[in-house]
């Protein structure tokens, strides 16, 4: 989601210094009630209505020297479950990861997760049958 623009806000704020309240200048601005507090408070506290920066978000947590060690992992075994790469990435000296985080490694890494069946695939083969229309007693017609 895209930041309001500079010449909304100052909108914004003169109207509220203009006389109307919150609810007011939220309605005739299309915005949240909470943006008007938020955008208030801003300019009373740091001097300035501009966007703000967004974050980035927490850095990962396996390190370059750990992607290193789940390359070599998964080249030595490349059919091993996710929980298994967690145990053996621990038991090499590397961070204790959950699955979905070496899930996530993987697919940064571009890493494919081979997996086996655990079934025997079906005997039916797909797109094998078609209806082909229906009957006016509601019975369909096989092609």
């Amino acid at each position: 989601m895209e930041a309001y623009s500079l010449d909304l806000r100052r909108r914004i704020c003169d109207a509220y210094d203009g006389g109307d309240s919150v609810t007011e200048v939220s309605e005739r601005y299309d915005v949240g009630r909470w943006f008007v507090h938020k955008l208030l408070r801003q300019r009373r506290q740091e001097g300035s209505i501009a966007p703000k920066p967004r974050g980035k978000g927490p850095a990962p947590r396996v390190g370059e020297a750990d992607r290193k060690t789940v390359r070599k992992l998964v080249k030595d075994r490349p059919d091993a479950k996710l929980s298994e790469l967690c145990d053996r990435l621990r038991e090499a000296g590397g961070v204790s990861v959950s699955v979905p985080t070496m899930c996530r490694t993987l697919e940064s890494l571009r890493l494919p997760l081979k997996k086996r069946r655990s079934t025997r695939p079906s005997g039916t083969r797909r797109g094998s049958v078609r209806y082909a229309a229906t009957s006016r007693s509601g019975s369909r017609k096989w092609t």
